[in-house]
């Protein structure tokens, strides 16, 4: 699994493209295009994140140790990217979509001639770091194209394209996996839907240019910045060591790890609109409270329960969770104002990558402590039990939310 998925990343939000289109045949002709180009990339990372754990595993032989510094390493580009985005500010984002679509083919289709841990972090930071300079491009791009009072629906209908061509990677995995395809050449397809999605873009209008991101510190968004430091944490516990636990622990092969991937998207795109209008009725306070709650007897269930089967379903209900997330996105847009809401939200992925980069380099010491007591036998125990430290915080950080937050001005 990864956990680049661009539905769980709010760096899609930028400002507002500097030259809409206003041509019926352009913007249709150019939102197939883009859409052609999202679906690619759906493909792409279903079938590299579904794979990914058991190839370190199985194929690299990497440690708990290791698995945390590669995930530290990767996820160093998402800060990075920020820099990136604000130099590239100005050029014809289809010609830089393009650019990154191809990085990140390189990348993942690297992976088939990986031997050993060094080459393996170079690979994971070449295509993690054109992904996530990729990963706001789709969203402005669409608002570009989009007719002013369809936005929306744009979106929407480029997150089913995404979907769509997550579900179709997943299922080439799972098809290919049943004929006995080695995970090597995988990656070379995976790789290879990036780069086809690269030439897709080749045939929108250059003339979609955006500012470069913003990133602003400001007191009264200082709660959104801690739930978001919060979140970076507890979201690498989940998606690099648990999955990771599955593989490395409980040997999970790899047709199970996929079937668990189809599961949680699933479970996932079925509860988004019901969790969306659940917020709308009772607010981010209520919801994040269970959220967290919710966590903390998931990672309960890492650490103690010792039955892999239960786990598959732990593991199912904690990624369908993410979507309870979304709360925080929905709080920061009620109480600030139009114009403030971009840059208060770069800088929650700011702090959100800071959390991802930080917190593997902890886990990966943890991991390997041995220090047996009382019920606590194993590294990895210790590991999940921060995970029950950082979801209680943030539901005392929560309870400073107001009960129903104030529309954005």
């Amino acid at each position: 699994m990864s956990d680049d998925a661009p539905s769980r990343d709010s760096s899609s939000q930028l400002p507002l493209p500097t030259q809409p289109l206003a041509d019926e045949t352009h913007r249709k002709r150019a939102m197939f295009f883009l859409g052609a180009a999202v679906a690619c990339m759906g493909v792409c990372m279903a079938i590299q994140g579904g794979i990914n754990e058991n190839f370190l595993v199985d194929e690299i032989h990497v440690s708990g140790s290791q698995r945390g510094l590669l995930e530290s390493a990767r996820e160093t580009c998402g800060i990075i990217a920020l820099g990136v985005l604000a130099v590239l500010a100005g050029f014809a984002e289809p010609l830089v979509g393009m650019g990154m679509l191809m990085i990140v083919g390189l990348g993942c289709a690297s992976y088939a001639f990986v031997y050993d841990y060094g080459w393996l972090v170079l690979a994971s930071m070449v295509w993690s770091m054109g992904l996530h300079v990729w990963m706001p491009l789709p969203s402005s791009m669409t608002i570009a194209i989009a007719e002013p009072d369809r936005i929306a629906r744009r979106m929407g209908q480029l997150q089913a394209a995404g979907a769509a061509g997550t579900a179709a990677g997943l299922l080439a995995a799972i098809g290919l996996t049943l004929l006995k395809v080695p995970m090597r050449p995988l990656f070379i397809v995976s790789g290879a839907f990036a780069v086809v999605g690269g030439v897709m873009l080749l045939s929108i209008p250059r003339g979609i240019k955006t500012p470069g991101p913003r990133v602003v510190l400001r007191k009264k968004f200082s709660l959104y910045y801690v739930l978001c430091l919060l979140e970076g944490w507890r979201k690498q516990i989940s998606i690099c060591f648990a999955v990771f636990l599955l593989v490395k622990i409980y040997h999970t092969p790899l047709l199970g790890m996929l079937l668990l991937s189809v599961a949680v998207q699933t479970v996932g795109y079925l509860a988004s609109p019901p969790v969306g209008r659940l917020i709308d009725r009772i607010g981010e306070r209520k919801v994040l409270v269970f959220y967290y709650s919710g966590l903390t007897l998931f990672f309960i269930g890492y650490a103690f329960i010792p039955n892999a089967a239960v786990l598959y379903g732990v593991f199912i209900l904690d990624s369908a969770f993410f979507v309870f997330g979304m709360s925080l996105t929905t709080y920061v847009g009620r109480i600030a104002k139009r114009e403030e809401l971009t840059p208060t939200l770069s800088m929650g992925v700011a702090m959100n990558h800071v959390a991802a980069v930080t917190m593997p380099l902890v886990g990966a010491y943890i991991w390997k402590l041995d220090s047996p007591t009382g019920f606590i036998h194993n590294g990895y125990q210790w590991l999940f039990l921060t995970g029950i430290v950082t979801a209680a915080a943030s539901i005392v950080a929560t309870f400073w939310i107001p009960k129903r937050s104030p529309p954005a001005a």
